[in-house]
């Protein structure tokens, strides 16, 4: 008998990662997959069915659907940031065949995840105080909370409910900036007056983006001093990703970082400084007892900067509440494929309920 499958996307305005999992032994397995450029095709209804007639024939059709949508989902409907396409569960499923088949903010998908995460797709930052051992997710059927910076900064809730998790989408992101030290004061005015904004948002600073501000900010400060990122620094400001000439300003901050580069350096840990600092406010906020997650495309490249007390203190920091931050369990996601997955268990969910899930 074949093993039952699910169907697991990962839509974005660049790319669109697609894959069958197979259940076995208990554990979700990939079976088949296909990345797509996502201009390619008019609409998502015509790539899903191009991926289900290349599918192997040997594999049982997807008993459950999750696809995580680089956007907003509301009532089973969905448009992508990035392309002009609208969609929705029914119009997909219709088109398919599909049952079972959901959308879900392909942020708020990593909290169907996180309970099935092995030790090779996370890796713990903070055991918890008076713990032996990391605490599983949800321990103590406490909320779980995630962020993560990449372009942008994405955060979710997960709350224990009776068939699995609810996971609530965020835009906290997007909350102002609230700046702890003279020299994020001092950021925080000369990135308004540079982007020409009235209020600052917590990912204009803390993001991928934001450490290219941080350093354009750290040479700006120094206009004397000769440094080798400074031409970087004017191509990425000035030229649009994509183009010509378009420098990645922040990769390149890591790497100087990583070499020694003492401004870069500087730059780095205010970055992290401020990180923590938020990652912390988000676990006051959510009182999140089941455990803490720090995500995005960042947390691979700067496992170091997360262990360091650079980012942890920051986040313990929280006065009365210091002892609360340090009985967390806290980890960060380097799957890269952690969306991917995360939907897949979501899939699972979705079939095991009969898609009666909340």
């Amino acid at each position: 008998m074949a093993a039952k499958t699910f169907l697991a996307g990962d839509l974005g305005g660049t790319k669109t990662l697609l894959c069958v999992y197979a259940e076995i032994d208990g554990q979700l397995r990939k079976q088949h997959n296909h990345r797509y450029r996502s201009a390619d095709w008019p609409n998502l209804e015509s790539m899903l069915s191009h991926f289900l007639e290349q599918t192997p024939a040997e594999l049982a059709k997807p008993a459950g659907s999750c696809i995580a949508v680089a956007g907003p989902v509301h009532q089973g409907s969905a448009r992508l940031t990035n392309l002009p396409w609208r969609m929705s569960q029914s119009s997909l499923s219709a088109a398919t065949g599909l049952q079972h088949l959901e959308l879900v903010n392909d942020f708020a998908v990593l909290i169907h995840g996180l309970p099935h995460f092995s030790d090779e797709q996370q890796v713990v930052l903070q055991t918890g105080r008076d713990r032996s051992r990391p605490a599983p997710a949800g321990v103590e059927d406490g909320p779980v909370a995630i962020l993560g910076a990449g372009t942008g900064l994405g955060m979710a809730r997960g709350l224990p409910v009776a068939s699995g998790w609810l996971a609530i989408p965020s835009e906290g992101g997007h909350r102002e900036f609230a700046p702890r030290t003279d020299a994020e004061w001092e950021l925080t005015q000369w990135l308004k007056q540079d982007l020409g904004l009235q209020r600052l948002s917590i990912e204009r600073i803390v993001s991928g983006t934001g450490l290219g501000h941080v350093m354009n900010w750290l040479l700006n400060r120094q206009t004397g001093l000769a440094h080798g990122l400074r031409d970087h620094a004017h191509a990425w400001r000035t030229i649009p990703a994509g183009q010509p000439g378009y420098v990645d300003l922040p990769s390149f901050t890591g790497k100087a970082a990583a070499d020694g580069d003492p401004l870069a350096g500087e730059a780095l840990n205010l970055w992290l400084g401020a990180y923590g600092s938020v990652a912390g406010d988000l676990a006051l906020q959510e009182l999140c007892i089941g455990g803490l997650w720090i995500g995005g495309g960042t947390a691979p490249k700067n496992l170091d900067g997360l262990s360091s007390e650079q980012f942890l203190e920051p986040l313990r920091s929280k006065g009365r509440f210091r002892s609360l931050i340090e009985g967390l369990t806290i980890r960060a996601v380097i799957d890269p494929e952690a969306g991917l997955f995360s939907a897949a268990c979501r899939a699972r969910d979705l079939e095991e309920s009969g898609g009666t899930l909340a």
